[in-house]
C-alpha cells in the first residue's frame, strides 16, 4: 500500500544510533538565494556567446540543496528557506504527507513568522491517529497555523501531494510543486526536485476566462489546479478560500501541464474538464509531440508498490499510457525503472537511514514474481559500486547526486538511445503504484485512484517552435556544446548520472522490510525485528 510505502515515521527507530542531525538544515545563513531571483516557468532566455541566433533557457526543474555535499554539487539548488524566507509572503498553503511544523515555521522570515497565515493540509483522518494528534499539539504553539484534514474516501490512499501555494503582499502569488515531505530529513541529504511558477500578477478586473485552454498553457494549468483543489471540498470546505484567491491571478506565463491524482473513481469515457491519474497523464501526452528516433522512457522513483504477479497493469495500462504522444511515432519506446540497491543505500550520505524513505517488498511469493518481471528493466541509482568499476569506459555525466539517496520521482522520455535530447519530463510526488496512478478500468469502465498526488510536465514545444530540451548536470543551464544556430535549447536538470547502469544478475532492489547485517559507512546495520 502507498501509505505503508511512505510511512517512515514509524520505521526510523530501526537504526541503532540515530540522531536528529538533519535539523542542521535550519542553520543556513539568511540570504536570498540567487536562483529565486529568476523565473522558472517560463525560464529566461540567454544569448549564446557562440551565436547570436542561438538561445538557451534554464531548466524548468531544480534540485534541492544537499547539506553534506560541496558547493560544486549544489549550483542552482534550492533550500526550503530559499523558498519561504521572504518577508513579502502573507499566506502559505502547505500540502504534504509528513509535516514538521517547527521546521516549516523556522523557514519563514522571523519578522513575519508570527503573522503569516499558514494552512497545513494533511491526510490523517482518523481521530485517534498519533500523527494527527501530534500535529494538533504542535499547531497549538502557533496561533497562525490552521490544520485541514483532506477528504480521504479510499481506505488505502494517502495524502501524498507535495505543494506550496504562496499569496504575497506585493499582489502576486506563486505555486511550488516538489517531492519532499515537510520534515528536516527530506530537505537535508535526500535527492529531491521542484518546479516553481513565476510570480503570478493579479488579473485586470474585466478579464474573461479563456475557453478551451490548450494543454501546456497557463490558463489550462490554472483550470486543472483549481479542479484539483476543488477535490478537497467534496465533503467540507477546505480550499474554497484559496480557490477564490487564485481565480484573481494571471497564470499566463506558466508553460507546463499539471499531472495530478485525486482519490475516487472516474469513467474513462467521462467528459471531464480535468482527468486524474494515468487517464490525466494520457490526456496530457496526447498533446505532446515526440521525435521519431529510438526513444527510451526512464521511470525513476523511491517506492514500488504491489503491481501484480504479472506485468499486465505495468505494460498494458501504465507503460501504454507513457507511450502516448501527439504524433503517431512508429518507434515503440523501451522502458527502464531506476531504483537503488542496498549497496547504494549503505553508501549514501545518511547510510541505512536513507532506506527509511525508499520502499519495495520482495518477501512473498507474489512479490518475488513481481521482481522477476521488473528485474530485466531495473537500473541503478548510482551505478558506481565495486562490480561496476571496470564494466564500462563510456564517460559519465555526473549529476552530483550519487550519494544523496533518491526521494525525487522523475519520468523522462529521452528521444534517443544516447539520451542527448528529451521529449518530455515529469517531476511528481507519484511513485510506481496503482494507488497513485489508478487501477486498470473495471467492467464499468471506471478507474479507481486512492491517493492525492501532484506533478508538473514540460516539453520543448511549450517554449518555441524550434526548441529542444537537453539534460544538464550540476547546473540548470545547457552546456555550450548543446547549442545550435537558430535553436532555443532548454535545460532539464538531471538528478541521476548518464549513461544508465542496468542491474547485474545478482543485484536486488533495496527492501526496507529486510534486514541487512553488512554495516553502512557509519558502522550501522539495518535490523527488522
Amino acid at each position: 500500500m502507498e501509505g505503508d510505502l511512505d510511512g517512515r515515521s514509524r520505521k526510523r527507530r530501526r537504526l541503532s544510533n540515530e540522531d536528529d542531525s538533519a535539523s542542521k538544515t535550519d542553520n543556513h545563513k539568511r540570504l536570498t538565494h540567487s536562483s529565486l531571483m529568476r523565473s522558472i516557468s517560463p525560464p529566461p532566455l540567454r544569448r549564446s556567446k557562440q551565436s547570436e541566433s542561438s538561445q538557451v533557457a534554464q531548466s524548468p526543474f531544480q534540485l534541492t540543496r544537499i547539506r553534506d555535499l560541496p558547493p560544486s554539487s549544489n549550483v542552482d539548488a534550492v533550500s526550503l528557506k530559499d523558498i519561504l524566507e521572504d518577508p513579502l509572503i502573507a499566506e502559505c498553503w502547505e500540502f504534504n504527507y509528513l509535516h514538521d511544523l517547527d521546521f516549516l515555521m523556522d523557514a519563514f522570515d522571523p519578522d513575519v513568522r508570527d503573522i503569516v497565515k499558514v494552512h497545513v493540509i494533511h491526510g490523517f483522518w482518523k481521530n485517534e491517529d498519533q500523527t494527527r494528534l501530534a500535529l494538533k499539539e504542535k499547531a497549538s504553539k502557533y496561533p497562525n497555523i490552521t490544520l485541514h484534514t483532506a477528504y480521504m474516501p479510499e481506505m488505502f490512499g494517502t495524502h501524498h501531494s507535495k505543494m506550496l501555494i504562496l499569496i504575497r503582499h506585493d499582489a502576486t502569488a506563486q505555486v511550488i510543486i516538489h517531492t519532499a515531505n515537510m520534515i528536516p530529513f527530506d530537505w537535508a541529504n535526500m535527492a529531491q526536485g521542484l518546479w516553481k511558477s513565476p510570480l503570478l500578477p493579479l488579473l485586470p478586473s474585466d478579464t474573461t476566462p479563456p475557453q478551451n485552454a490548450k494543454i501546456g498553457s497557463g490558463a489550462r494549468f490554472k483550470m486543472d489546479l483549481i479542479n484539483y483543489l476543488k477535490a478537497y471540498d467534496t465533503r467540507r470546505t477546505i480550499c474554497k478560500p484559496l480557490i477564490e484567491q487564485l481565480l484573481k491571478y494571471d497564470f499566463s506565463e506558466i508553460r507546463a501541464a499539471l499531472v495530478a491524482s485525486v482519490p475516487g473513481k472516474q469513467g474513462i469515457n467521462d467528459d471531464l474538464e480535468t482527468a486524474w491519474g494515468w487517464p490525466g497523464l494520457k490526456s496530457v501526452l496526447n498533446s505532446v509531440p515526440v521525435q521519431d528516433t529510438e526513444p527510451e522512457i526512464v521511470v525513476q522513483i523511491s517506492s514500488i508498490a504491489t503491481l501484480g504477479q504479472n506485468d499486465k497493469w505495468l505494460d498494458k495500462t501504465f507503460f501504454k499510457t507513457l507511450s502516448t504522444s501527439k504524433n503517431a511515432a512508429p518507434s515503440k519506446p523501451t522502458f527502464r525503472i531506476m531504483f537503488p540497491t542496498a549497496d547504494e543505500v549503505r553508501r549514501s550520505l545518511n547510510g541505512y537511514q536513507s532506506g527509511s524513505a525508499i520502499h519495495t517488498k520482495i518477501q512473498s511469493a507474489a512479490q518475488v514474481k513481481q521482481l522477476q518481471y521488473l528485474k530485466p528493466i531495473l537500473c541503478h541509482w548510482a551505478g558506481d559500486g565495486p562490480q561496476h568499476s571496470s564494466s564500462t569506459s563510456v564517460p559519465v555525466s555526473d549529476a552530483g547526486r550519487k550519494r544523496a539517496a533518491p526521494h525525487i520521482k522523475t519520468y523522462i522520455r529521452f528521444a534517443d538511445r544516447e539520451k542527448s535530447r528529451i521529449d518530455w519530463m515529469l517531476v511528481t510526488s507519484a511513485n510506481l503504484s496503482k494507488q497513485a496512478w489508478g487501477e486498470a478500468p473495471n467492467a464499468a469502465g471506471e478507474v479507481r485512484i486512492c491517493s492525492y498526488e501532484i506533478g508538473v510536465m514540460v516539453w520543448p514545444e511549450l517554449f518555441g517552435d524550434n526548441a529542444t530540451m537537453v539534460p544538464t548536470f550540476k547546473t540548470d543551464t545547457p552546456p555550450p556544446g548543446a547549442r545550435k544556430d537558430g535553436e532555443l535549447v532548454i535545460g532539464a536538470r538531471m538528478p541521476y548520472d548518464l549513461p544508465l547502469v542496468p542491474y547485474a544478475k545478482d543485484d536486488v532492489p533495496w527492501c526496507a522490510t529486510s534486514s541487512y547485517n553488512e554495516p553502512d559507512w557509519m558502522g550501522e546495520t539495518w535490523n527488522v525485528g
